[in-house]
């Protein structure tokens, strides 16, 4: 087996917290007067909630903002945010998900997630899967945000595997480039892997069970 460990983003491909991210930020926007649409928040997808803030206010044209403003910002839709996903359950978790992880544990695989989300373990808890991982590295824990590969390497250092024996699973582009960045192969899906940013680009996440046996 070429892989040792898999290291998984979490958002888009073990769950799907986009709807509740772009409510948020748009009903922070919406109240700043900032022009905010999908288009937009698709470039967030991957990108630590500060780098988030500073891509929507690439179209304010008000006063200045100190940084306490732009703190309060992130804050504020973060609130918003972690209370829609109060609305989250282990209905949010798909079968397919769930059937791909326990077939890539029963392999003898390190399983991680590596998210630049600071709620990753909040999310993790109401999907059912507090304790299921051997490692989680996020937004909690790093100071770079992808495209850096820095949550995928320090999510190899906690499972004490070497980056070339890891597989990082991957729904954005700047996530497939981090993976790479990191000395890692990358299994795309979604928007990363309609770009082919991955190594293997797939159509379903179940499509992992053949490619680590491959």
């Amino acid at each position: 087996m070429k892989f040792q460990a898999i290291i998984f983003d979490l958002d888009g491909v073990i769950c799907f917290t986009d709807e509740y991210h772009y409510r948020a930020w748009k009903a922070m926007a919406d109240e700043m007067g900032i022009p905010f649409d999908r288009t937009i928040n698709n470039r967030l997808r991957g990108v630590s909630r500060m780098a988030s803030l500073d891509i929507i206010l690439e179209q304010y044209h008000g006063p200045a903002l100190s940084d306490e403003k732009k703190a309060a910002l992130a804050q504020q839709k973060n609130d918003l945010y972690r209370e829609s996903l109060r609305e989250m359950s282990t209905a949010d978790l798909s079968q397919e998900v769930r059937e791909t992880l326990d077939g890539l544990r029963e392999m003898g695989l390190k399983l991680a997630i590596g998210s630049s989300s600071k709620n990753t373990p909040f999310i993790l808890g109401q999907i059912g899967l507090k304790d299921f991982f051997d490692a989680v590295s996020d937004g909690n824990n790093i100071t770079r945000s992808k495209p850096d590969p820095e949550v995928f390497l320090k999510a190899a250092a906690m499972l004490g595997i070497a980056p070339e024996h890891c597989l990082v699973v991957e729904d954005a582009v700047s996530g497939a480039e981090a993976g790479h960045a990191g000395g890692m192969k990358v299994a795309c899906l979604g928007d990363a892997a309609q770009h082919q940013a991955g190594d293997w680009n797939m159509e379903s996440i179940r499509e992992l069970l053949s490619i680590v046996k491959a």
